[in-house]
């Protein structure tokens, strides 16, 4: 059943009430476990479809629903998007090589509430520039989270985004942000990741969005290719992201998709 719909701001968003955090939170669980168990099937000679497949199966036998096949045409229960593919990367023949990043993301549903979360993985051991730019790109979500608290604007998540990934020299993507979620995959509001202190509608208790970081190491144009779903940097630049679902609490955020074992960030093993 939708949530009362008299419970919308000013400005359209949704405001869930402190029953639906349960629902947002076991629904964001299973999307982080996918991805936890995901990560020891990322190797060099991995194929991105192979990934899938895995992927698709792990949400039947949960017992889930993938939020993301049949949407819009897209045939998948993840997009992959490797080294210069900003996001919406299509899983497919294409293998792994030694150093390739890439970002998963997964959206399941559970009981109606949707579960969206990526994060990054490294196919061998990553250059010295690619490991920096997850670091700052990790780093960057983290900010925003920080600043995902009642009484702050969505300016401020984004400001805090775009101030500490351009004192690392790196661009955010602007053709690409966060949205409202809850019992519908996407809502308002648009989250962006870059903004001015102060500015768009303000945080309050029972919205649910994603924030999502794109951080390119060059500059920040992207272009979608033919297939209508790939975007990758203009500038054949890296490009990385972590995405988490979040509900604003009466003094800050809950992350609903934590990874239980440790396993958000690629560098877990070492």
């Amino acid at each position: 059943m939708e949530t009362n719909k008299a419970h919308l701001t000013k400005d359209g968003i949704r405001l869930y009430q402190p029953d639906d955090f349960a629902g947002m939170a076991k629904a964001g669980a299973l999307a982080a476990q996918i991805l936890d168990s995901i990560a020891e099937h990322v190797f060099p000679g991995q194929s991105t479809g192979e990934i899938d497949r895995l992927i698709t199966q792990m949400v039947d036998e949960a017992g889930a629903t993938s939020a993301t096949i049949g949407y819009k045409g897209y045939q998948h229960a993840s997009c992959i998007s490797v080294n210069h593919v900003v996001c919406h990367g299509i899983p497919g023949d294409k293998k792994l090589k030694s150093g390739d990043i890439l970002n998963i993301d997964v959206t399941v549903i559970v009981d109606g509430w949707f579960g969206d979360t990526s994060r990054m993985y490294v196919a061998g051991a990553p250059s010295r520039k690619a490991e920096r730019l997850i670091e700052v790109t990790h780093d960057a979500l983290m900010k925003g989270i920080e600043a995902a608290k009642p009484g702050n604007t969505f300016g401020d998540i984004g400001h805090a985004i775009q101030l500490f990934a351009e004192s690392h020299r790196m661009s955010v993507v602007r053709d690409f942000c966060g949205h409202g979620l809850g019992r519908v995959f996407h809502a308002p509001p648009n989250v962006l990741h870059y903004g001015r202190p102060g500015t768009g509608a303000r945080l309050e208790e029972g919205m649910f969005f994603t924030i999502e970081p794109m951080i390119n190491l060059g500059r920040p144009e992207t272009k979608v290719l033919a297939d209508d779903w790939t975007a990758v940097t203009r500038d054949k630049s890296l490009s990385a992201q972590f995405e988490h679902s979040i509900g604003i609490t009466a003094d800050g955020c809950e992350v609903f998709t934590l990874s239980q074992t440790g396993k958000f960030h690629p560098t877990y093993g070492v």
